[in-house]
């Protein structure tokens, strides 16, 4: 499945909010969110638009953690 290449980061965080992770902090223009468990991180650019590999590189690192693939995330969520 092909990224999405609209996505902002409020649309990113309302996805990341229903999978779970809440924002914890924000620092200058990054964001970062925190599992429920607490023990995983993803930080996010507060942009209009966030880059297709910078959303690649964060789609990888939630597939690694939640062990599923990168796909089911993009079908699911997007």
């Amino acid at each position: 499945m092909k990224i999405p290449r609209d996505i902002s980061s409020a649309d990113l965080i309302k996805i990341l909010n229903k999978m779970g992770y809440e924002v914890t902090r924000q620092r200058g223009s990054h964001i970062r969110l925190t599992s429920p468990n607490l023990n995983h991180h993803i930080t996010i650019p507060n942009h209009n638009l966030i880059k297709i590999g910078t959303l690649n590189n964060i789609l990888k690192d939630l597939s690694g953690y939640l062990k599923i693939s990168k796909d089911e995330i993009l079908s699911k969520y997007f």
